[in-house]
Parts: structure tokens; sequence; C-alpha cells
């Protein structure tokens, strides 16, 4: 089954643990049962319903196509004691659940990129030096060191300081490092793939030499498709090559779901209102 037919994928940008309004798109939009559902990251935190939303999206089984985001590996490193659980964080209820250790796991195995039909799902972004098959090849490579026995280790040292521009001869931890900062936290970059980590703003008033990630000029995966969430001051940004999901759900506005057909005419959007999921802390 294509993009191309009435199955076609539906992805929903951020949910944040903001399950209601998920809940009520989903049924205005009454896909049949063998749709695939793509999630663009961040699950859960910030909204009200972050166990019951991690629970709801595991229980899809295969039909759920995940990758993770800053706010799904943020419970997994405060679940494994390295980072501090911070004040409006809202996942307490996932740490402290019966089944916590099978959601925790279930969450460490998802990729941090998918690519089906020419189309590529990535939480935040990815660096213009990347093609999508180093893009992939640096996902398997992260979600690998993720399901590995050491995963913790791993994990810590992904959180520590270190270069935030690509290079081929960067050590491995490095190389990890920087594709695990592109893939879940990126918005700005240089035009030579320099990260920048602390604009969250509009395009309009983007940091001083540089640029959205996808704007790069020479971006190499510019031709293949790709759809993304993590940027909710961006709002909804539809290109023919590009679609962005975050609108801020769990601030309070909508939530956002795109028909991913492979012809960019034929792409629908619909999006539910989240006012009783807004986050005012």
């Amino acid at each position: 089954m294509t993009m191309d037919t009435l199955a076609a994928p539906i992805a929903f940008g951020d949910l944040q643990g903001c399950l209601a309004p998920f809940r009520r798109l989903l049924a205005r939009l009454s896909p049949p049962g063998d749709t695939p559902l793509w999630f663009a990251g961040d699950l859960i935190n910030r909204g009200p319903d972050s166990l019951a939303t991690l629970r709801e999206i595991a229980g899809f089984g295969a039909r759920a196509k995940v990758v993770l985001g800053n706010h799904d590996m943020h419970v997994l490193a405060v679940s494994a004691g390295i980072r501090r659980q911070k004040a409006d964080d809202t996942f307490g209820d996932i740490l402290t659940a019966p089944d916590a250790q099978e959601l925790l796991d279930w969450l460490r195995q998802r990729p941090f990129a998918h690519l089906e039909n020419g189309t590529l799902m990535v939480h935040a972004g990815v660096l213009p030096q990347w093609d999508t098959a180093l893009v992939l090849e640096l996902a398997d490579e992260l979600g690998r060191a993720l399901r590995a026995p050491n995963w913790q280790e791993t994990l810590a040292a992904l959180y520590e300081k270190g270069p935030n521009r690509w290079s081929p001869d960067l050590s491995r931890v490095d190389r990890l490092r920087v594709a695990f900062n592109a893939f879940t936290r990126v918005r700005f970059c240089t035009p030579g793939g320099d990260m920048e980590f602390s604009a969250n703003g509009t395009l309009e008033n983007g940091p001083t030499g540089f640029v959205p990630w996808f704007d790069a000029p020479d971006r190499r995966t510019s031709d293949t498709t790709i759809v993304f969430g993590h940027w909710a001051a961006l709002g909804v940004l539809m290109r023919d090559n590009l679609i962005g999901l975050d609108s801020g759900c769990v601030w309070g506005n909508r939530l956002t779901a795109v028909r991913l057909t492979r012809d960019p005419a034929a792409r629908t959007v619909a999006q539910e209102e989240c006012t009783d999921c807004r986050n005012n802390r």
C-alpha cells in the first residue's frame, strides 16, 4: 500500500500529553483501521495526560510510526538518573506507573528517523551536509546505541557539551551527539551547518547569521519530503517537500494532522482546538 491510496499515512504534530484533542481529531478523521499513524515526536510532557497518551500510542502497535523528540528523551534521561525532573514536567505518573518499565522500554525502541515511500520524518531537523542515506545511517547508529545494554552511559554522554557542527572526522561520541542534537533540538543553523539552540521564535526573528535548518543553501535532503515537529512558534508549514506539524497544541493552540499523499496538491490538513490542554506554567 502506498501513499497514493486511500490509506495514505496521517501524520500528527507534537502531542505532548494532550490526549483529548488527539482523540477528537482522530475520531473526526475516522481513517480506515489499517491507516498508518505517524507521530513527529514529543508524545509526552507539559500536557495533562502523558501516561495515558504514551499507553494509547504504544497500543496502536505497528500501526504507529513514532520518532523520538527532546521531551521523549528527557523522560528516559530522568528515569535513568541522568537528568533531574523540572518543575513544569508532567510525566511523573509515567515513572511511578505499574507498567513504567514496559512503557519506557517501548519508548527507547523508537527510532530517530523514519523513511517510507520517499517521505522522511524526524522530530526537529537534519543538517545541510547530510543526504538521506547519511540521515538514516546516523539515526540507526543512535537507535542501536539507545537499545544497547549500556544505553544509560551513552545517553549521559549525549547530554554533555560537544561540537555543534558536523564533520565526518568526529569521534564516535561526538558524531552521536551532533546527530542527537540535530534530530531532537535544532531549529536554526548557519549555512555551513553550525547549530544554534537558544532561539525558538518565528522565521522572521531568528538569530543573526543563522537560517532555519530547512532553508540552508545546498541542503542535501532537499529532494526528499521531510515531516517534522518541534517548532511551535513556526506553526504549520506546508511546502512540496517540507511539512512542519507542531502548531502548539500544548500551549492551547491547535493539534495538526496531515494526510501524507505523495502528490503535494492532494495533501489535506486537519486541526483540532486544544484549549482544554493549555499549559500555563
